[in-house]
Formats: C-alpha cells, sequence, structure tokens
C-alpha cells in the first residue's frame, strides 16, 4: 500500500477516535502493570515461605527470577529504604551456618580423641597427665579445624525488570503511546489551516 493512501486514510478519521482508543489502552496497561507488581510479590512470598520451611527454595527462586525478568513493572526492591539485596534468604544461611558449625564441632571432637591417643602413645607411663595435657594441647592447635566461612552472597538475590516486556502491560503501553501520537497529530492537522485562515 502507497504511504500517501495510507495517511490519507487515517486523515479521515476523527481525532477522538484515537483518544477514546488511547484511554481505553491506558486503562487496560494499568491493569496489566498492576497484575504484573501482584504476580511479582506473589511469588517472592513463595520464595520468603519456602526459605522458612526449608522446602524447595532453588525452584522457587527460578519462577521468580524467570517472572521478574521477562515482565515490566516487577522491581523487587522495596523502595528506597528497603533491604539490598531485595532477596535474603535468612532462614536457609542460618541452616547453612549451623550445619557448617556442627560438622566443625564434630571434627574438632575427633581430633581431640585423636591428640588423646596419640599423646597416651608418645608417654605411656605418664599417668598423671602433666606432661600429656601440654602434648593435646599442641595437637589440637596443630590439627584444628577452625568454624568455616559462610559466604552470605549466596544467599542474597536480585533480579532485574525490563523497562518494557512483550506482554499485555507492554503491547498496550505501546498501543496508547502510538494512539495519543495520532491524536495529537490529527488534532494538530485539522486545527492548523483553520488557525492560518483567522490570522490571515
Amino acid at each position: 500500500m502507497d504511504k500517501r493512501n495510507w495517511l490519507k486514510k487515517i486523515g479521515y478519521l476523527k481525532p477522538w477516535y484515537f483518544l477514546a482508543l488511547a484511554v481505553i489502552c491506558g486503562a487496560v496497561c494499568i491493569g496489566a502493570l498492576r497484575h504484573n507488581n501482584l504476580q511479582m510479590a506473589y511469588l517472592r512470598d513463595q520464595v520468603n515461605i519456602a526459605d522458612k520451611n526449608n522446602d524447595d527454595v532453588v525452584k522457587a527462586l527460578q519462577n521468580l527470577q524467570v517472572y521478574v525478568t521477562s515482565h515490566m513493572n516487577t522491581d523487587l526492591s522495596n523502595g528506597p529504604n528497603g533491604a539490598y539485596p531485595p532477596i535474603q534468604l535468612v532462614y536457609s544461611y542460618d541452616r547453612a551456618v549451623e550445619a557448617a558449625g556442627s560438622s566443625a564441632s564434630t571434627a574438632n571432637t575427633q581430633i581431640y580423641t585423636n591428640a588423646e591417643v596419640y599423646c597416651q602413645q608418645l608417654d605411656p607411663t605418664d599417668f598423671s597427665g602433666h606432661n600429656r595435657v601440654p602434648c593435646v594441647e599442641q595437637y589440637v592447635q596443630s590439627h584444628g579445624v577452625s568454624l568455616p566461612n559462610v559466604p552470605v552472597s549466596l544467599y542474597e538475590f536480585d533480579f532485574v525488570s525490563p523497562l518494557w516486556s512483550p506482554d499485555l502491560a507492554g503491547w498496550t503501553l505501546l498501543a496508547t503511546i502510538i494512539s495519543t501520537l495520532l491524536f495529537v497529530g490529527l488534532e494538530v492537522r485539522y486545527h492548523w489551516p483553520h488557525r492560518k485562515t483567522v490570522q490571515a
């Protein structure tokens, strides 16, 4: 189709058609944006519930990540004074620290037992323990297990929401912008000749 014919056909339409279309698309867009945000909040709550109940946190995180990164208006931040990163798996982190501490405690207990056996073999005649105590202390110091450091960054997450997404919110936003531009363009076209006539 010739570009001039296409523009000519649009020119016969009343500007308020596009204004009405812009209002309708804008209303649908606002509803879709709100739905995107509510769905993000629901999925974020699912992550927190899974974290607290020691359920499948990885799956909940993946669901949240896929949704946030493919839908607009799904920013995870809770305002300028909110915690950052916005997703912090506090319960999972506490469980990891507790498990690491328990593992280190078990290892240290075993090392202490090994130290007693080792030092008794070195000096089996020392029944008072006078020489055995420094031996055990030295063995534990040289073989002791320190409490492992659990990186907190492994339990913190943030996902970036796109500025535009090809979903209902994105397409209706685009339709609203185009309809508004067409309305303004036709308004200018209809009223500009009248102004020039009045001024003349």
